[in-house]
């Protein structure tokens, strides 16, 4: 197995500009993936996303930078670095949401690459992909269920 990349392609049934705040609003975000999210959805900003209550011990708490913000094409992000270090490629994973215009929804196209380029070790690399893939299975689907229950409300 490669490691180095995983993609998906999911069909929405909610605009373009709709599925963009869910991918971009923390707001939203908190919705469908992290506990906690807080940034601003502009390039350059940077954050914190987090999995469990951030006061605990074993909640898991990661830097995030906005790489791209291109309403209601393209969100993009870094991920995943250690702390005092800038988010950049070889330390970092980056994340792509790409959108399309497909009817009355949207082909939402997405990527997450550099683990790889991370520099891990062999099993590190694996189990850390592993995960992901295994995160992104389970939270993306959220992400759908979300932005069609939006636009279905009455």
């Amino acid at each position: 197995m490669e490691y180095g990349r995983i993609e998906r392609e999911l069909r929405i049934d909610a605009t373009p500009e709709v599925v963009y705040e869910v991918i971009s609003s923390p707001e939203h975000v908190r919705e469908w993936w992290p506990d906690e999210a807080e940034f601003e959805p502009v390039p350059g900003a940077t954050g914190t996303i987090s999995f469990g209550d951030p006061a605990a011990p074993e909640a898991k708490v990661e830097r995030f930078t906005v790489v791209e913000a291109d309403p209601p094409r393209r969100f993009a992000f870094r991920w995943v670095y250690d702390k005092g270090e800038s988010a950049a490629p070889g330390n970092s994973l980056l994340v792509t949401f790409d959108l399309v215009a497909s009817g009355e929804g949207t082909l939402l196209r997405f990527e997450e690459t550099g683990f790889r380029e991370h520099g891990w070790e062999a099993a590190v690399l694996e189990e850390t992909y592993l995960a992901h893939v295994d995160g992104w299975n389970l939270f993306l689907p959220r992400l759908v269920t979300y932005a069609n229950r939006l636009v279905t409300r009455p």
